[in-house]
């Protein structure tokens, strides 16, 4: 069998780790980014098998793939200069302009994996990011033959291919994620000048604001680029809080209870986003090390990680939250090192 070769344009955190997952599914994996430090970052840890010089000589190498994966802004300025036969996607957030810049190829496909952290940088990349995750494929414009080619290469990389307009991606990530990241900035905004509520803040308010620590330069471009839609996510977020507002003025239990029962009812319906896997850290040199040795074995995307010591020092319990389908790959990893995890 012919060895596929894959092009990806922008070598950072989801760039290389599409890299790492095509290099382990057998393709020959060549990447360009114009951070040179970047490239060679991807290069190093196994997500490329060669480096381009140029964007140029990237598209000119003739892949069986050409993987867009740069911000939304250098994309839509690729695409208006791209000229190929090649099966070209990227995986920017926001696809109704893509796909417009993309009109004149005859061979697209937008898409866009949900799932990411906050992070950036190929030495955040994971083999495991897209595991479970949905990855999006917009219809627009796509050939049938193009898109069945495509999702079975996405779920080679453990994701799981979702079809939808690209209208109807914008519409749905500016209310889950568009709004959120606007969100956690305004909480943490109110509470900025409350040095007491700070002092406070704990497990439920970081977890509200986690995507605020994301890198905020190409949330800049995602939020303008959908901007339309966001702000009307925003208005109808507005109008709901303004509801509730008047609902507590009135001081009447019986208002505030079935909507908190029914937020209670529908956050129990979405499937968990990690699974905490907890495991005892001995009060003995190299505890770390072995917990070190099973991520890299694992290869799993921990989302979060928590150590609560013993009472009276020493040791304790390493809580470690993982997405749902990694934490039994990570138990089986860590038991291996001969540490004790909790079922």
């Amino acid at each position: 069998m012919t060895e596929r070769r894959a092009a990806i344009a922008g070598t950072g955190l989801i760039g290389a780790s599409i890299g790492l997952g095509l290099v382990k599914a057998g393709w020959q994996v060549v990447g360009w980014d114009p951070d040179d430090r970047v490239k060679s970052d991807a290069r190093e840890i196994g997500a490329l098998s060669a480096t381009s010089l140029s964007l140029a000589d990237l598209v000119a190498s003739e892949p069986d793939l050409l993987i867009l994966a740069g911000p939304i802004e250098a994309v839509i300025a690729t695409l208006g200069q791209l000229d190929t036969d090649v099966l070209t996607v990227d995986v920017a957030g926001v696809k109704q302009p893509v796909v417009a810049a993309a009109s004149h190829l005859s061979r697209f496909v937008g898409t866009h994996p949900m799932a990411g952290r906050e992070i950036s940088g190929p030495r955040a990349a994971s083999i495991g990011l897209f595991r479970g995750a949905a990855w999006v494929v917009t219809t627009d414009g796509a050939a049938i033959g193009d898109l069945e080619e495509l999702e079975p290469i996405l779920e080679s990389l453990g994701a799981r291919p979702v079809r939808m307009t690209a209208a109807e991606h914008d519409a749905a990530v500016a209310k889950i994620s568009h709004l959120p990241q606007l969100l956690a900035g305004a909480l943490l905004s109110t509470v900025a000048s409350d040095p007491h509520a700070l002092a406070l803040a704990a497990g439920s308010f970081r977890d509200l604001t986690r995507v605020a620590a994301s890198d905020p330069v190409p949330w800049v471009g995602l939020l303008n680029a959908n901007r339309a839609e966001v702000l009307s996510a925003a208005t109808a977020l507005r109008a709901e809080l303004d509801r509730l507002a008047g609902e507590l003025n009135t001081g009447d239990r019986d208002l505030l209870e079935p909507f908190l029962i029914d937020a209670q009812r529908r956050r129990k319906e979405l499937a968990p986003p990690v699974v905490a896997v907890r495991v005892a850290i001995a009060d003995q040199p190299g505890e770390l090390a072995k917990v070190g040795r099973s991520l890299e074995a694992s290869a799993v995307d921990v989302r979060d990680l928590q150590l609560r010591h013993a009472p009276y020092g020493g040791g304790g319990v390493l809580t470690l939250a993982v997405r749902p389908g990694d934490a039994e790959t990570l138990r089986a990893a860590l038991r291996r090192e001969g540490l004790i995890v909790a079922d």
